[in-house]
């Protein structure tokens, strides 16, 4: 090797030893910091199911705010940054065993795409501790600011690149029922708003106590004292406007025409449940057990998301068509049933993860076709550009998305379906009922791709601000769990275990009110967003050259 060669192979390596020695180096100096950040992001995971110490929502963001306190804003996204990635990685584990096991990726695969977007969720987060560090100069408008920007990120989450709204700060108060009435005002964002104004408004109260200071700024006892005042008032109006709601309603409830409905949880087992030599026990398993609930007379049989591992009503799968339709004649009652279907246009072929109303003669009298395909599950983004990139789940099929806001007709309501994970974006619960004037909700789904694991529970806990937001009776079928029924207040009226046979029957209130978040929509959250904007802007105006 030349001797230029060599001088530049120890440059390399002077200047990668300086890189780590600076790394350590910072580490050093900062371990508190990223002590306090990654304190919050694993409180942040235990506020949501299974472990479910919601109460530790109201205190979990302090930390964080604490780990950038006298941070500049480019330290403060890092800061962040490691603080999202804690979080999203304890709460979304559960993908790893999905993509390994479902999408048969490589272990170390799996983890790296985990991990992926732990980081890009975790850019939320870095988001607002940068917008905090470099616009919270005052105790004050800081206060205001904290709520407004965290809500106005979880918006921006909720749509921006397809959108994933999973594990929001105010689902964790799924518990709370005299709390989360507020969600047919503001929908599940003014749940947010009220615990990180508690957590900023609790971190002064501590930076008082302690006679700290911030960004040279005193806080005062008088500011102390009354935001804690305003904040708790504000908390202590939410409850009391919920425990009104829920007896105004409960009053509704009583006087509202009721529907008998079964749902169906076959537990069949994902890995077995496409193989050809099982599906007739398949069909015949969902036939039995909705058979079992004949002597309840139910109006209705809901069977989870793809009960059907074939194209229901399809000429080339006559014999268990024919099953089908003999155990609901025998049933008597109107069947939902999902299931894949396919339409032929022209030369070309569309394929949708479909939800069919059967009357009890076996007669298709309804369709709903899932709407928000799950990206690398349902269907490939950007797959033109990106033609190496591939589905997750080999299963499922390359999917076409359905109309926004469709309903399905039975008897003289609408029912308004929900596929999946459909249920946790609230446009489309909101859509059905402004729109078509949904009667009551249904959200099918397989959920067998989670296991034993917080997925399921996670799942479950975000479908109860659906009911509340638009105040409509739901009813839930998985595959292998969480099967229920949850009413307009939220209540979980029943609910199945997982990995269990189940047949559950209730009587479920149909009410057809309009509430303030259904003709409004999000309209709190795109406040937040402005008041956020308009802060930003002013702070800018007002100290051109930085704080």
């Amino acid at each position: 090797m030349s001797t230029t060669g060599n001088d530049c192979a120890g440059q390399q390596i002077q200047i990668m030893a300086q890189a780590y020695k600076t790394m350590l180096h910072n580490i050093s100096v900062y371990r508190g910091n990223i002590f306090f950040a990654l304190l919050s992001g694993f409180l942040l995971t235990c506020i949501f199911p299974k472990v479910g110490a919601d109460w530790l929502a109201w205190i979990a963001l302090m930390p964080l705010l604490l780990s950038i306190k006298g941070l500049s804003p480019k330290l403060a996204f890092y800061i962040g940054l490691l603080s999202g990635i804690a979080h999203y990685l304890t709460l979304l584990y559960w993908l790893v065993p999905v993509m390994k096991t479902y999408g048969h990726l490589p272990m170390v695969l799996s983890i790296c795409t985990l991990m992926v977007f732990a980081f890009y969720l975790a850019l939320y987060v870095a988001l607002f501790t940068v917008i905090m560090a470099r616009f919270g100069v005052r105790p004050l408008p800081y206060i205001v600011l904290a709520p407004a920007a965290w809500v106005a990120l979880e918006y921006l989450r909720s749509f921006l690149f397809t959108g994933f709204p999973w594990g929001l700060l105010g689902h964790s108060q799924f518990n709370r029922l005299s709390l989360i009435q507020l969600s047919d005002i503001t929908g599940v964002f003014g749940i947010s708003f009220l615990i990180v104004l508690m957590n900023a408004v609790g971190f002064f109260g501590l930076l008082h106590l302690n006679r700290n200071i911030w960004q040279g700024h005193a806080i005062s006892r008088w500011l102390s004292i009354n935001a804690a005042v305003v904040s708790l008032l504000m908390v202590f109006m939410v409850i009391f406007y919920g425990t009104w709601r829920i007896k105004s309603i409960d009053v509704l409830q009583k006087a509202a025409r009721f529907e008998k409905i079964t749902v169906v949880q076959g537990n069949i087992d994902q890995s077995i449940k496409w193989d050809p030599a099982h599906k007739k026990k398949t069909m015949e398993k969902y036939i039995n057990l909705s058979l079992s609930a004949k002597a309840d007379q139910p109006d209705l049989v809901v069977w989870p998301e793809t009960a059907t591992p074939f194209y229901f009503l399809s000429r080339h799968r006559i014999e268990l068509t024919r099953l089908i339709q003999k155990g609901i004649r025998a049933s008597g009652a109107y069947f939902l049933i999902g299931t894949p279907s396919i339409i032929r246009r022209g030369q070309g072929v569309d394929f949708y993860n479909s939800a069919y109303l059967v009357d009890p003669h076996g007669k298709k009298v309804g369709q709903y076709d899932k709407v928000h395909l799950v990206p690398y599950g349902e269907y490939v983004p950007f797959k033109k550009w990106l033609p190496f990139l591939g589905k997750i789940v080999s299963q499922a099929g390359d999917f076409t998305a359905g109309e926004k806001g469709s309903t399905v007709s039975w008897k003289d309501m609408n029912i308004g379906i929900q596929i999946c994970f459909e249920i946790i974006f609230p446009t489309l619960t909101r859509a059905m009922t402004l729109e078509n004037n949904a009667s009551f909700f249904v959200n099918i789904t397989n959920d067998a791709w989670f296991g034993t694991t917080s997925g399921p529970y996670q799942h479950f806990s975000m479908t109860i601000f659906r009911a509340v937001e638009n105040r409509r009776s739901l009813i839930r079928s998985a595959n292998t769990g969480i099967s229920g029924f949850i009413d307009p207040v939220g209540r979980v009226i029943a609910s199945s275990p997982l990995l269990k046979d189940a047949v559950l029957t209730r009587k479920v209130p149909i009410m057809e009110i309009k509430t303030i978040y259904t003709a409004i929509g999000d309209l709190f959250a795109q406040f937040c967003f402005m008041v956020t904007a308009v802060m930003i802007f002013s702070f800018r105006k007002t100290h051109p050259g930085g704080q």
